[in-house]
């Protein structure tokens, strides 16, 4: 019998015991704190690892601290004993810089995969990189896991039945997930047609045709931070005859008022998973990371 240990890092809320749980592992958190400098202290709580051991720290905001102790985290593992090291990380900070999109840039989701493989992961298991272009960056597996399941079976509940649903993407590269939810749903598809400025970072929709006259509309995105890229395509989807907008995101950043700022532009609910701690993370993910687990074990 494979012997594992779960262990909760500051960030794992809450989905290193339900994880735990699912995979009948034993489980331990670390203790922490920060030193009044502002460096942070990782402890655990026994003399010796051994086995595998399977760390769960998201890197949700403050990315850097975060960052940081799950990197004291999986170098203390090795060096107590632990044969195998798998980081679960339900949220991959830096993974929108994955490539040079203005000269000299650094291409920091790399960077920070290359951390963590020096500070001795084996393998990392994540739940919906921003590209699957970043797996190419790792010398060690990545197990990158969809939330689209867990996020349609939200949608479902939560939409009177009978209703025609439609689901965007609020740009173009993220049409393949929402081909994958309109699937599962049963419904068409579409996407906004936007553009960014990559220097200010501002986003404006371009005028585009959306099949959305009389449907409820299910926007559907990796990432929410600003809210802007949500208000505009809710926008753009009421305008064109959308009869309510839901929203539905894999992490919730939710920074400088973007929940307001979706509301202001007629979006009637917003859903996350708990990938990253907010007040619209309904969605757990801790059953699609178990079968992540497991997946990624036998690629050790």
């Amino acid at each position: 019998m494979l012997l594992m240990l779960v262990v909760g890092g500051p960030a794992s809320n809450g989905i290193d015991a339900a994880l735990a749980k699912r995979l009948g592992a034993e489980h331990l958190v670390v203790q922490h704190k920060i030193f009044p400098d502002g460096e942070s202290y990782i402890r655990y709580p026994r003399p010796r690892l051994s086995g595998t051991v399977i760390l769960v720290q998201s890197l949700c905001p403050p990315q850097d601290k975060h960052l940081v102790e799950l990197l004291l985290m999986a170098d203390a593992a090795k060096d107590l004993g632990a044969e195998r090291v798998v980081a679960v990380v339900p949220y991959l900070a830096y993974s929108r810089q994955d490539k040079r999109f203005l000269e000299g840039e650094a291409i920091s989701v790399k960077t920070v995969l290359k951390c963590l493989e020096c500070a001795g992961v084996d393998c990392v298991v994540t739940v919906d990189l921003h590209s699957e272009k970043i797996v190419k960056y790792s010398k060690v597996p990545v197990v990158n896991v969809s939330a689209v399941p867990a996020l349609v079976e939200w949608v479902r509940a939560a939409i009177p039945a009978g209703e025609e649903v439609v689901v965007l993407s609020p740009d173009k590269g993220g049409l393949a997930r929402a081909r994958a939810a309109a699937e599962l749903l049963g419904a068409g598809f579409d996407y906004v047609e936007k553009v960014r400025d990559r220097v200010t970072g501002e986003v404006r929709a371009v005028p585009k045709r959306l099949s959305v006259e009389g449907r409820v509309a299910v926007i559907i995105d990796d990432i929410i931070s600003t809210g802007g890229t949500i208000a505009l395509a809710a926008k753009s989807a009421l305008e064109q005859g959308a009869k309510e907008v839901y929203a539905a995101c894999t992490h919730a950043l939710l920074v400088s008022g973007a929940q307001e700022r979706m509301a202001r532009a007629g979006a009637k609910r917003v859903v996350a998973t708990n990938t990253v701690p907010s007040p619209v993370s309904e969605v757990d993910v801790s059953p699609l990371l178990g079968e992540a687990v497991n997946k990624a074990l036998s690629l050790l």
